[in-house]
């Protein structure tokens, strides 16, 4: 038993001597759509905010931070318009892989789940109707998600970042009905290319 906690100790102590903490600060610009709506179009959008990157080795590491992004989707159908354009607070729980291209150029693989937290937005449409996103009196949608993010990209000499991601979300934030009339669940969809400076 001592052997096993002495074993463990060590591990630790090598494990938080060699752990790096890292910084970065990140732009994007984003197209979010919505699942299950036949008739929805990509919305652009951005995506701002801070970024972590926690290093176990030189190969893994975890990357969390917040992300302010606006998402959602438009409708445009026989000269009729609307668009719905909420804004999340998004926190990514992510495991990255790196791996050298060059001395100067990692390439960089992650994945994870992520929380989103509505923070506002509004929706509009061609018939002069519009509103508040997370509002009863509005689209009513609900204010939290959660899902599946995914990425690629390159750091660039310890300093830039070039990444695109993708999300596919888990909970449906309204209920909607398609061109069938059938009741469905539509889940947030986005798709980001980003850049970031690492301090």
């Amino acid at each position: 038993m001592k052997k096993l906690v002495l074993t463990m100790l060590f591990g630790l102590i090598a494990l938080a001597g060699y752990s790096q903490l890292r910084w970065d600060a990140q732009f994007g610009m984003n197209f979010s759509n919505m699942t299950k709506l036949d008739e929805s179009k990509a919305l652009p959008g951005f995506k701002l905010g801070i970024g972590m990157d926690y290093a176990f080795t030189d190969s893994w590491s975890f990357q969390s931070g917040l992300m302010f992004a606006s998402k959602g989707f438009k409708v445009k159908e026989d000269g009729w318009k609307a668009t719905q354009r909420p804004i999340y607070l998004d926190i990514p729980l992510l495991a990255a892989y790196k791996f050298n291209i060059t001395n100067d150029i990692k390439f960089v693989i992650d994945a994870g789940p992520y929380l989103s937290i509505g923070l506002g937005g509004k929706y509009k449409d061609d018939d002069n109707d519009d509103g508040k996103v997370f509002d009863k009196e509005g689209s009513d949608w609900k204010r939290f998600d959660l899902g599946l993010q995914y990425g690629v990209g390159l750091e660039l000499a310890d300093r830039y970042l070039i990444n695109l991601t993708g999300q596919n979300g888990f909970i449906s934030p309204s209920d909607a009905v398609n061109e069938d009339g059938d009741k469905v669940s539509p889940k947030n969809m986005t798709f980001t290319i980003g850049v970031g400076y690492i301090f």
